[in-house]
């Protein structure tokens, strides 16, 4: 309603006595301006009400066949926002009380109506009227705001149940909104000590602000988050949890990438160099030995060349070695079927696997996850995990998870196992040549596995936790 212009009102009245002495009583009122219509018929009163066309409407409680009541449910089930005040001939408390709980914002005895009441329940009608508009607007706005947040935002109880959440907490998590609203955000958590490391802050602070946690999908898939929470209160006195929570999975998953890529790139820069500085002198004396050799006579002396000689040969060879594991590895990219190659993978460590009875659980998609491979080499970068995985688990009680999942123009392949874990301080090097924490390993078989999937334009991610289990994330390109 614009300033100055006139209030609309409608009055609902199939009597046109009775509109016309309401329609005088408002006309009374000093200082104000009315445009009032009349409205008979209910039908027609619905079509008005739904065109939003008043400022107020007052609506007689005997409307023919049908009441006032039932007009009143009806346009508030039609989203009517504008204050609806019912008229009846008689006072009755019964339906006083069913009016205010069917909307309307008040009630009146036409007997009793004159100037200075009409006055009194348009003026708080209306401004109660505005004040819901406000509320309402606010809340929507709010409510758009909370929905379109591309972070986690959610209410939850004081045990951090979760009471409210918008889409993109269902969607970080891979549950359904009535799934969510079952779970505790402790449930949530990776790590059991990091739950209760929050619950002891949020006891003694009552908020925690930017705290980076590790939370866990419904497909087990670990996420690294950033977590921020306060308690609040609501106007009844009720305390309440709010928070926000910021995936950053992925910008630890390019920096962890970076590091390791800038790790192996310093590496292959060292090896590069040492080779070359060995393999001088090395030259030198495989050219000496030659030339001393046909001059040496002496069966001892002749041993001892030889062990030069040989040793020289294992030198050379574990520099080329070395070379060959700094440098991209040549593969012959044709298109695949990841399950296929699984699947291969699979057979080719099946008898391992059945020695230590270890459970297999697969989960492919339904149509086939084609990527750009050279199977053989990609074989072997997946049979060295796997392998991995085969060693950590126990005897009887191990299991392997192997899942593929379309995300967006990629494929994931992760590979799960509930193994003996890896400790934090090694993860960022299991992937350098000849780190092994095994008493027999030579440290090659992930650094391979790296290289192969390096030349793949593929992803690796590796998460841990010590007793639980190791989660391997591969990324490939959708063919």
């Amino acid at each position: 309603m614009l300033p100055n212009s006139p209030t609309r009102i409608l009055i609902i009245e199939d009597d046109q006595d009775d509109f016309l002495i309401i329609q005088a009583s408002i006309s009374d009122i000093p200082d104000k301006k009315f445009r009032i219509d009349w409205c008979y018929d209910y039908t027609d009163a619905l079509q008005r009400i739904s065109r939003s066309g008043y400022d107020i409407y007052f609506v007689d409680y005997l409307l023919g066949e049908k009441t006032g009541l039932e007009l009143l449910h009806e346009a508030k089930a039609m989203g009517c926002e504008e204050p609806l005040i019912l008229l009846t001939g008689i006072g009755n408390r019964d339906v006083d009380v069913q009016a205010m709980t069917s909307g309307a914002v008040d009630f009146l005895v036409k007997s009793e109506i004159n100037t200075e009441k009409l006055e009194r329940c348009i003026r708080y009608a209306l401004d109660r009227s505005t004040y819901l508009k406000a509320l309402k607007s606010n809340e929507r706005k709010f409510r758009s705001m909370f929905e379109r947040s591309k972070d986690s935002v959610f209410l939850t109880g004081e045990d951090l149940v979760f009471r409210d959440v918008n889409s993109a907490t269902c969607e970080l998590f891979k549950y359904s909104k009535e799934e969510i609203m079952r779970l505790s955000l402790y449930n949530l958590f990776a790590r059991r000590e990091a739950a209760q490391q929050l619950r002891d802050k949020l006891a003694l602070a009552g908020e925690v602000e930017d705290l980076e946690v590790e939370l866990m999908t419904r497909n087990k898939e670990r996420k690294n988050c950033i977590l921020s929470i306060s308690r609040e209160t609501y106007p009844s006195g009720e305390r309440y949890i709010q928070g926000i929570i910021h995936d950053i999975t992925n910008l630890k998953r390019i920096e962890r990438a970076t590091f390791q890529i800038e790790k192996l790139r310093s590496t292959a820069t060292l090896l590069r160099t040492l080779a070359h500085e060995v393999r001088n002198p090395l030259t030198n004396i495989n050219l000496s030995v030659e030339q001393l050799k046909p001059g040496i006579t002496d069966g001892d002396a002749t041993i001892y060349l030889e062990i030069i000689a040989r040793n020289c040969g294992r030198i050379d060879g574990l520099i080329s070695e070395l070379l060959d594991l700094s440098r991209p590895a040549e593969i012959s990219l044709q298109r695949s079927g990841l399950q296929d190659i699984v699947n291969s993978t699979l057979a080719a460590a099946s008898d391992r696997i059945a020695l230590k009875n270890i459970r297999l659980d697969l989960t492919y998609p339904d149509q086939p996850a084609f990527v750009m491979a050279d199977r053989d080499k990609l074989k072997i970068a997946l049979l060295n995990i796997l392998i991995n995985a085969v060693e950590a688990v126990p005897a009887q009680s191990g299991v392997i998870t192997i899942s593929i999942r379309k995300e967006g123009a990629h494929y994931r392949m992760y590979i799960n196992d509930n193994g003996t874990g890896i400790p934090e301080e090694n993860l960022s090097r299991i992937f350098e040549p000849y780190f092994t924490s095994k008493t027999n390993g030579f440290g090659l078989g992930l650094a391979a596995t790296w290289n192969i999937l390096q030349s793949h334009r593929a992803g690796i991610d590796v998460s841990s936790q010590l007793g639980e289990g190791t989660s391997f994330m591969l990324t490939f390109e959708e063919a």
